[in-house]
């Protein structure tokens, strides 16, 4: 990789699960000088060389973030809504708008790098028995908020990257991301406050359900934030990359991890209780991420490995493994986000 020391690097959504883990990436990196995290709440957390700053990508204005981002080497962009669900116009606002304010902001401050956490949610639906690479549609599963919105800001890049050609984008697409400390903000967000985290306990769930489809990957959060730092200081990445590890997980392997049994089960009868469980407001994960979440194909991540050099270090079962030991154990740090009791 190319760089040159003493980089100012500039971290939206820097106190959530991945901004956490891209930030101290970049602090322990001494080819980073200075590392601003972008936050709506500031943290307690704060790494050495770590610098803090509170803004609302969905509220402020161009001009404001673009302060912000004067005299940065590269902005990560992470900041994203997962809820509410039931108000696909709030997350779109912040999220889609907001996304597109972060872009206009960097060329508005003359940022030569941008990368921007995209997903693999963003993939329009593919197989489940043999990895895609980076040129498989991105048109998403038009009904779930979160895929629709990760697939239009693809769209908004390509405009980014006609109208700005000078500027370095990059996407990165990884697929579902796991690391011990974000375990109570990922419970809150996706299965609510409702259910303990105990259920993570090897033995306490009887049974997981084997759908039609339920064959995804899975990578360590601190993984993917290496792609990111590799990314940031590598002046020849350009474009998408998967980002995942091995092996794709069925419902095989997660009832190896929690000692249950495996009962296949119809996947109409399955969305058909989330869907009343949602509409009740029971749970906050929608039927539609549910049915995304089922199509989104396998990834081939060899354009990471061979042009970044990027090797993930846990395998997708220890990347599990580890949320189950934060859903156990209560773990969390000391930001909003991930704080164990927080809001989120």
């Amino acid at each position: 990789m190319t760089a040159q020391p003493g980089r100012r690097v500039v971290v939206t959504g820097a106190t959530g699960n991945v901004g956490t883990s891209v930030v101290s990436a970049l602090a322990d990196d001494p080819r980073v000088g200075s590392v601003l995290g972008v936050a709506r709440r500031r943290p307690g957390w704060s790494p050495p060389g770590t610098e803090w700053a509170r803004a609302d990508i969905g509220k402020d204005a161009d001009r404001d973030l673009a302060a912000l981002f004067e005299g940065a080497d590269a902005v990560v962009h992470l900041a994203w809504a997962f809820q509410p669900t039931h108000d696909p116009t709030a997350t779109w606002r912040t999220n889609v708008l907001g996304g597109m304010r972060v872009f206009r902001a960097v060329a508005d401050a003359g940022v030569p790098a941008l990368v921007h956490a995209s997903s693999v949610g963003a993939y329009s639906p593919g197989p489940k028995d043999r990895p895609v690479d980076e040129s498989w549609p991105t048109h998403g599963w038009p009904q779930a908020a979160y895929s629709r919105e990760k697939a239009y800001l693809e769209r908004a890049l390509d405009a980014f990257e006609l109208r700005h050609p000078d500027i370095r984008a990059v996407r990165m697409r990884p697929a579902f991301l796991f690391k011990e400390e974000a375990a109570a903000e990922q419970l809150r967000i996706f299965a609510g406050r409702l259910v303990p985290g105990r259920l993570a306990s090897p033995g306490f769930v009887p049974v997981v359900p084997d759908l039609e489809g339920l064959v995804f990957q899975a990578l360590h959060t601190d993984d993917a934030a290496d792609a990111c730092r590799r990314a940031v200081l590598d002046d020849g990445a350009r474009g998408a990359y998967n980002l995942a590890a091995d092996p794709p997980l069925s419902a095989a392997d997660l009832a190896g991890l929690l000692d249950a049994r495996v009962v296949r089960l119809p996947r109409a009868a399955v969305r058909t209780a989330l869907a009343a469980a949602w509409a009740l407001r029971l749970v906050p994960t929608s039927p539609h991420l549910f049915d995304a979440f089922l199509r989104v194909p396998l990834m081939d991540c060899s354009r990471a490995r061979d042009e970044l050099g990027w090797r993930p270090r846990h395998t997708a079962t220890e990347a599990v493994r580890a949320l189950l030991r934060g859903l156990r154990e209560g773990a969390g740090m000391d930001t909003a986000p991930l704080h164990p009791r927080g809001a989120g």
